[in-house]
């Protein structure tokens, strides 16, 4: 049986053809060409990589600014804490602003900041830059509800997997770019190359999108309430919020304490050869785009379990790595190439199954989803860093053995007691009452989906 979180389709009967001309002039389903998926793939990659570039270049940004190590990687706590006040204030506007302008400016933005950032004079003025990056590099969480805007229903899990897809490439290929490109000149081309690309895809994406009106219209206090009020009405979307911290909280154990890893006995590899390890990591992001495929096919929640049953699995593979030789060589490769493939496919199932639950709210929903992803990443890093001096390679897999299982057991909730998984009907912005209207209140009965179509207006199907 197909899974209803997913199975919606942007048809209509054909009895129902009069009632749908009574109502008006037809528009036109949503439509989005694969060069233009492609493009929101690599605009999501290439912003997303903006807070990572930093990350390799440490060393030499805090000798070339005469600046201490300890002082120097304030650079990435400042982007990293500008994304995430980005998540929580900004990427709810584009449930209210048109979105191709917004994520035109912010790229716009970014372009400027990133090329500040290249010609700072002192660690304060970098700062300064790199935190407007950071906030301005959200933009990438604007883009995949945008995208999944302009998806048909049955193509919308496709389309996530491949935007998101490129957001994770994204990530992985950063710190290799970074490096690359420090090797040719210094840090400061790193900063002028993301300005440059910033740049030709805000004035592309201006040029080849059409305007995409925003679905509601309110105040900025009023939507960001609707978000607290989305949280607390909505099961599903606290259960994936769950599932969201939980995939995260893996990724960056993995990722923060592989590096360790590496550069310690038995291997003691340098940071070019520890980066070429983020290769595994694109490998499994590339795999994952079935799960965008299987999602659209009503298998929604098979998706799901199989992700965390293979999150869970990574990481007794990942523990062997710690032997050392060819032996933890391979297994370090296979259990990142498993872990990166169950974290990109356990996002994609989240977003979906939110993203059809409020079609109307996708920007908001998609802050909440992000915030708690991201607070799952920022406790495991502190914990990770905490216990990996005192337990090693050891401990910190089973610190993700642990994590994975909180999320079987979240989900194992969801199995037993499902959340109600058909589309809001009312917008929860425009009527103040977080998530339903006075007339429709969360009962959690069928209600009438609402779909947007390309231009931004909303269908109601039969």
């Amino acid at each position: 049986m197909n899974d209803p979180e997913f199975g919606v389709r942007d048809t209509a009967r054909p009895h129902a053809a009069p009632a749908a001309a009574a109502q008006g002039p037809r528009v036109a389903p949503p439509t989005l060409s694969r060069a233009t998926l492609l493009l929101l793939a690599v605009t999501c990659g290439a912003a997303v990589a903006n807070i990572y570039y930093a990350q390799p270049l440490l060393p030499v940004i805090s000798r070339t600014l005469g600046v201490s190590q300890g002082a120097g990687g304030l650079v990435v706590t400042v982007s990293q804490v500008g994304y995430a006040l980005s998540l929580a204030l900004l990427v709810p506007l584009g449930d209210v602003l048109e979105r191709r302008r917004l994520v035109s400016v912010l790229l716009g933005l970014s372009a400027v900041a990133l090329l500040g950032a290249a010609l700072s004079p002192s660690l304060g003025t970098l700062l300064l830059a790199i935190a407007v990056v950071g906030a301005t590099s959200a933009v990438a969480q604007i883009v995949v509800p945008l995208a999944a805007s302009l998806a048909p229903s049955h193509q919308r899990g496709t389309v996530v997997a491949t935007v998101m897809s490129g957001l994770l490439i994204g990530i992985m290929i950063a710190r290799t770019v970074a490096g690359l490109l420090a090797q040719l000149g210094d840090w400061h081309l790193v900063f002028v190359f993301a300005a440059i690309l910033m740049a030709v895809l805000a004035v592309t994406l201006r040029l080849v999108l059409s305007p995409v009106p925003p679905p509601e219209h309110t105040t900025y206090p009023r939507l960001l309430g609707s978000i607290v009020a989305l949280v607390r009405a909505e099961s599903l979307l606290r259960r994936r919020m769950a599932l969201a911290a939980v995939g995260m909280g893996c990724f960056t154990v993995l990722w923060t304490a592989s590096s360790f890893l590496l550069a310690d006995p038995p291997y003691r590899f340098g940071p070019a050869a520890i980066g070429l390890f983020g290769l595994a990591g694109v490998v499994g992001a590339a795999v994952a785009m079935r799960a965008g495929r299987l999602t659209d096919s009503g298998r929604g929640r098979q998706v799901t379990s199989g992700g965390l049953v293979l999150l869970t699995l990574s990481w007794p593979v990942l523990a062997v790595a710690g032997v050392g030789g060819p032996v933890g060589l391979i297994a370090l490769v296979l259990g990142i190439v498993a872990l990166n493939l169950a974290q990109q496919s356990l996002l994609i199932s989240h977003q979906s199954a939110i993203y059809h639950r409020a079609p109307h709210a996708r920007s908001r929903v998609t802050t909440a989803l992000m915030v708690s992803a991201f607070a799952g990443s920022t406790i495991a890093s502190a914990l990770t860093a905490a216990l990996y001096p005192l337990l090693g390679w050891p401990g910190v897999c089973g610190l993700g053995l642990l994590i994975a299982l909180a999320g079987v057991g979240t989900w194992v909730l969801e199995l037993v007691r499902p959340s109600p998984s058909e589309p809001l009907a009312v917008p929860s912005a425009a009527t103040g009452a977080g998530v339903d209207s006075p007339s429709a209140p969360a009962t959690g009965l069928p209600r009438k989906p609402v779909e947007e179509a390309a231009c931004g207006q909303k269908v109601r199907h039969a």
